[in-house]
This record gives structure tokens, sequence and C-alpha cells, in this order.
């Protein structure tokens, strides 16, 4: 038998892709699944993006690129944020890679290893602790709590900071919260982060552009001159553009360092998709992108109204209302030593298969964030959907003894 690595070994599956595969099985047995636990636009991409994917095609742009992007995409890249931030930069700042994942891992495996600590807010994106762990470094986790918003403190942060500290991961707005930290309170942090030399920010921004109400997104770079030397920006084409399948994210950093993860991701993957950042150009420069982001965030707002007007009504649940991204993260936890036919619920996991077993509805459970007691529902699907599987998770939940 071929032996498996430790790293390998210590590695978990992603939880919201494995929540989706269930609902995949049992889909495929004709059941109706209500499933809501992939972070995936239901929208498709626009079509002046997937034109411009034909006309790259057409023109033969179908061999290798540079390993760290196209010239083209990445001076789009830089433009764009100065255009949208005022944040300039050159195209030796930028990093295009296959999907914001993978940005993140790259960075993480051009800074930190074994000895190393990275301080990640909880509740945290599933991957972050595990890529992370992968360099050889500890994540080091720091619970917030739903009354005050989801959100680390500077106190909190400055605890938790020790010599060995090497990077702090944010991601405003929030996966899977939807908590949307304010420039002021972004200032509060980075402050703190700045009486540590050692210490560079991370700064996961792939939901920028899906913002609710008041919540306004902040390029954290921006907020202080001396950050533009201690700061990588991730963001990408999955979430605002619909492109989930395209594979396109980057990252924007000093130069010393995008040189750095260019020859990590050269020995990994080799380049993006050529065809996939041809049409990426285009999502960033169109005159039509403002309006199809604009029309899918009318409509990820209304969805998000309907949802938190349905979970609010039932009892027992504690819901916290989503500032930005397309998540609601809700409390269940009073349900925990109920039972559900011959089915006893004890936790996240354990609510959550249960409620895919016999109410089917796909939620993702919280501890799979750093936050047992809550659980994960994604309300990137059509509002149909939504009323039907939460009306189904209501009825479950009142049959509860």
């Amino acid at each position: 038998m071929i032996r498996v690595s430790k790293l390998a070994d210590s590695v978990k599956p992603s939880a919201t892709l494995a929540a989706g595969a269930k609902a995949r099985e049992l889909k495929a047995k004709g059941i109706k699944v209500f499933d809501f636990s992939l972070g995936e636009p239901d929208f498709n991409t626009p079509k002046h993006i997937c034109d411009a994917a034909n006309e790259a095609m057409a023109k033969g742009e179908t061999h290798y690129t540079p390993a760290g992007g196209t010239a083209e995409l990445k001076k789009a890249i830089a433009k764009w944020y100065g255009k949208t931030y005022g944040f300039e930069c050159g195209s030796e700042h930028v990093l295009v890679s296959n999907g914001a994942k993978h940005s993140i891992h790259n960075v993480l495996a051009a800074t930190v290893g074994p000895g190393d600590e990275v301080v990640i807010p909880s509740p945290y994106w599933v991957s972050y602790s595990d890529l992370v762990s992968m360099t050889g470094a500890t994540p080091v986790l720091v619970h917030t709590r739903i009354e005050k918003g989801f959100k680390m403190s500077p106190e909190q942060l400055q605890a938790a900071i020790t010599p060995q500290t090497r990077m702090l991961m944010l991601n405003s707005p929030s996966n899977p919260t939807g908590a949307v930290y304010s420039r002021a309170e972004l200032e509060a942090l980075v402050d703190v982060v700045l009486k540590h030399p050692d210490v560079t920010i991370l700064s996961d921004e792939i939901y920028e552009q899906l913002c609710y109400g008041t919540a306004k997104p902040t390029c954290v770079v921006t907020l202080r001159p001396e950050l533009r030397d201690r700061t990588v920006t991730i963001s990408g084409a999955s979430k605002s553009y619909a492109m989930t399948g395209w594979r396109i994210g980057w990252a924007v950093a000093p130069a010393h360092l995008v040189k750095a993860m260019d020859n990590v991701q050269s020995q990994e993957t080799s380049c993006p998709s050529s065809v996939s950042q041809a049409a990426m150009v285009v999502a960033l420069e169109s005159p039509e992108s403002p309006k199809c982001v604009a029309a899918m965030l009318k409509e990820f707002a209304a969805r998000r109204d309907v949802v938190c007007k349905l979970l609010t009504a039932i009892p027992g649940v504690k819901l916290f209302e989503p500032e930005g991204a397309f998540y609601a993260f809700f409390d269940v936890s009073s349900y925990f030593g109920k039972a559900f036919g011959d089915k006893k619920v004890t936790d996240s996991m354990t609510f959550c298969t249960t409620l895919l077993e016999q109410a089917h509805v796909n939620l993702v459970p919280g501890a799979a964030f750093g936050a047992e007691g809550f659980v994960r529902m994604s309300f990137a699907t059509s509002k149909d959907e939504i009323e039907g599987g939460l009306a189904k998770l209501k009825d479950w939940l009142a049959n509860a003894t």
C-alpha cells in the first residue's frame, strides 16, 4: 500500500465541498434537495465576458502565458485598483493565479513556515487554517462574538500577537458571517499591526463588490502609507463576476514578494488559463461589467432581505444580519440536545447531517468555520429555493422533542 504523507493526512477536506457532494448524492437518487452549501453565484457569467473568451480562442490565445499572468491582465488589475480605490500600483505588484484560494496559498508559501504564527479572526473561511498548517506555520484563532458583530477588536489582536507572529489574515466582507468592518475599525486594527515590524497583513477582499445598505468595502492597503510594504491584497473573478469556474484570482503585493510567489507558482501550476485571463481583462475594463455587477448585487440584496425575514421568524434561531457577501450565519445551539425522530442533535455537524437526511435541506456546520453552535446558509440561489428551503427548516425544527 502507498503510504500517505503526514501533510496530506493532516489536511481536512473542505466542509463546503463535502456538503455539496452529499447533496448531489441525494439529488442523483431523485430527491429534491434545498442546497444552501456552496458559495457560488447562481448567475451565468455575463455575455460580454463569455464573448471575450470566444474571441480569444478564435484568435489562437490558447497557449501558455507567463507563469504570473499576461501583461494585459496584470495591467488591467493595477488600473482597476487605481480607478476604484485610488491605489496606484504597477504590473510588477500583481500576480495572477488559479483562483483566490491559490493566491492565498502562494502568499503563505512565500512568507511563513515552521515556527511562525498566523493570526486569524474566527469565524473564518474553512480553508484558511488548513492552508496555514500546510506551510508548517501555526494558525492562531481569535474568537469573535455575534454580539460584537463578529469583529475582532484591537485589544484582541494585540493580545494574540507574539514574537512568532508573522501575519494577520483579514476577510471583509466576511465568509461565513457577512460582517463588514468599517474603515475606522480597520484603521484601529492596522495601527496595532504597524507597531510590530515583522507582521504582514493578508487582506482577502474577494467579496468587495457585494455590500448591502450603508456597508462599504475598504481596501486595507490604502489605510496608511506604511501599509504598501506590509500588505497583500487578495481578490478575484469568482464572486462579483459570477466566474467561479474560470479560476482567476490575484494578489497585489510588494514587487519582491510577487517575484517570490511567481517562482512558487511557476513550479506548482505554471500559468492560469490563457482564455480565462483574456476574458478577465474585459470583465475589468468593459463599461458593461459594472451594470452586470449592480444587477446581481440588487438581486442578492433582495434575497438577503427574504432570508433575514424568514430566519428571524423561526423560534430559537439567532441570526447575524449580513452586511456583505451572500451568506447567513445563524445560531442554532438552542436545538442541541433535542431529538428529531430517532436522531439526537448534539452539535452543528449532527444538526446539519440530520437536517439533510430528514428534511433534505443542506447547510454547512459552523464548526468548520471555527464557530460551533452556528450554521452557514448561502443565499446565492433563487427566492423560490430560499422560501421553500426555509419553510422545510422551520417545519423540521418544530418537530424537535
